[in-house]
């Protein structure tokens, strides 16, 4: 028999296992029991090729605690992650892993909130500090952070930091720090970029991958569902209502796509809430802080906004626009599936949008099973059903139950068995609007999978990139614009930039491929003409241009 690792095996002080067993965590991970000797050990640099959720914090987090000196009051540890959320998912996970071991202070620092408050902290003293790029910056040009004594700099997640620009602040923050440190990347992906900053700034590392390259967790439950555009909300809708005990976010294309569906499902008294790039600090905290405790149960959020959120049993995960990133997909069905447990990613698909599912499944080793959207007769019997069990188990539960008085019980009393539990199912029923149960089947038929187009072979047996040239479906058009990722948009966000230029629907820009100073993408033909004509259009004091992409391109101003 296979002894089992332990994290004493991997060279982990017994003071912060007895921490860890406290916290329930008995045995290392693939990730941590790869990391945790070489960053305990402290010779060599080290690259980790991970997902979200395969314990990537401790892998680094326990050997960077173990390194501290407690006496020495000044930042050892400095690990550097894209988006506030995590950083303080971070911090808080290494405060508890140090609970064993007394005297480590762990400071995060992020932008959108007080940096005065962050300086005191600092000065107050830091062994380990956790920061976002941008913040990190700011402090080092204020001469507010003292790094002379960094032993150690983590980059986690550093394919979303390189995805929203970060890049130059990556090498500043490298470049400040010491020479003789040991430096650990880790990330979901090895693109070209992680590749050049890897060679620049790691000496030898020792490269580990975990899983297969954008390879979906085995415990998630890949489904799509195929309705029409108008459907879609309606499809939305019957999903939560089927499954009561629905906890999980729906990820959505747009800021504004957000808002407008938070709002409808609130008008049904569905309890909801959204997040998007236009609240404060404050009020994401608040939403986070409500859906952590479930005092809402579904949140909408677009990819930016739902960088580094980390919540614990999410049941699903719903697309209601596949995303045109393959890795957007892998980190949003990665959100479920926690901890061993099991979780449902479902994307509502468009017929057209077949070509995107069969990219996704080919390129992330994944299979998706069809998922039928429940009729209105189906959600209201598994309600009615879910109703009785809860009955049933009221009645077998022990202790103490709220009072009821003789008065409401005695008029019931004078009704048959039959006719009270008639009048009990009828009114649970009623909750149900005649309008609601009426409603027709949203699920549109498809062809067979194996009659979807293959990512190689678009329809008619055309070439790829010739296709792509002229027209993705009848009447489509394939744009330019003078906008990309050295502008920091992501997809979303480049949607959101034309739609505040132009009006131009963000559901009417698909299929975009971002490059660093202009990007391609495709709409329909009126959006098209309306998009060539419109002239003097800038953004952030830079003159933008949309042409057809059969034109020439126009050089960046």
């Amino acid at each position: 028999m296979q002894k089992v690792i332990s994290f004493e095996d991997l060279g982990i002080q017994p003071e912060i296992v007895a921490g860890l067993l406290e916290l329930g965590i008995v045995e290392p991970t693939e990730i941590q029991q790869k990391a945790i000797p070489v960053l305990v050990e402290a010779a060599r640099d080290f690259i980790g090729m991970a997902q979200t959720g395969t314990g990537k914090t401790a892998a680094f987090g326990l050997p960077a605690i173990q390194s501290i000196q407690v006496n020495q009051y000044r930042p050892q540890v400095l690990i550097i992650s894209p988006t506030r959320e995590l950083c303080m998912q971070i911090s808080n996970d290494l405060k508890k892993y140090a609970k064993g071991t007394k005297g480590i202070h762990v400071v995060p620092v992020y932008g959108g909130s007080s940096i005065g408050l962050q300086i005191k902290s600092l000065k107050q003293g830091a062994h380990i500090v956790v920061a976002t790029p941008g913040r990190l910056v700011d402090l080092i040009e204020r001469k507010a952070i003292q790094l002379d004594m960094i032993r150690q700099v983590v980059l986690d997640e550093a394919d979303e930091m390189l995805n929203m620009g970060f890049r130059d602040d990556m090498e500043f923050i490298l470049g400040a720090t010491p020479v003789e440190k040991t430096t650990a990347l880790f990330s979901a992906t090895m693109s070209k970029e992680i590749r050049e900053i890897a060679s620049n700034y790691l000496k030898d590392p020792v490269e580990v991958t975990i899983g297969k390259k954008n390879l979906g967790h085995p415990n998630i439950t890949h489904q799509y569902a195929v309705v029409s555009a108008k459907d879609k909300l309606i499809a939305l809708k019957r999903i939560i209502d089927f499954h009561p005990d629905f906890y999980g976010i729906v990820f959505c294309n747009t800021k504004i796509e957000t808002q407008e569906l938070n709002d409808a499902l609130l008008k049904d008294g569905v309890k909801v809430d959204c997040i998007h790039g236009d609240l404060e600090q404050a009020q994401r905290e608040k939403v986070m802080n409500k859906f952590r405790n479930k005092y809402v149960s579904i949140l909408f959020a677009t990819d930016v906004a739902a960088r580094g959120i980390d919540v614990k049993n999410l049941t699903h995960i719903i697309h209601y626009h596949l995303p045109d990133d393959i890795e957007n997909y892998t980190h949003r069905s990665g959100r479920t599936a926690r901890a061993g447990q099991k979780g449902f990613s479902i994307a509502l698909l468009h017929i057209k949008e077949a070509y995107k599912l069969h990219r996704i499944e080919k390129m992330a080793n994944l299979k998706f099973d069809r998922y039928k959207i429940p009729t209105a007769a189906e959600v209201a019997e598994t309600r009615i059903a879910g109703f009785v069990q809860k009955i049933i188990a009221s009645v077998e539960q022990e202790g103490s139950k709220t009072p009821v008085k003789n008065e409401w019980i005695w008029p019931l009393m004078q009704l048959t068995k039959e006719q009270l539990v008639e009048i009990i199912l009828e009114a649970e029923l009623n909750k149900y609007t005649n309008t609601y149960l009426a409603g027709p089947d949203v699920n549109v038929e498809e062809k067979t999978r194996d009659t979807r187009p293959s990512y190689d072979e678009p329809r008619g047996g055309k070439s790829r990139s010739r296709s792509r040239e002229s027209s993705g479906g009848r009447g489509d058009v394939r744009m330019f614009v003078s906008l990309g990722k050295l502008d920091q948009l992501r997809y979303d966000e480049l949607r959101e930039v034309i739609f505040k230029l132009t009006s131009v629907s963000g559901r009417a820009i698909r299929d975009i491929d971002l490059f660093n100073s202009y990007s391609f993408f495709m709409t329909d033909a009126q959006s098209a003409e309306k998009l060539c004509r419109l002239k003097s259009l800038q953004w952030k004091k830079r003159d933008i241009t949309f042409k057809k992409a059969e034109d020439k391109r126009p050089s960046r101003k």
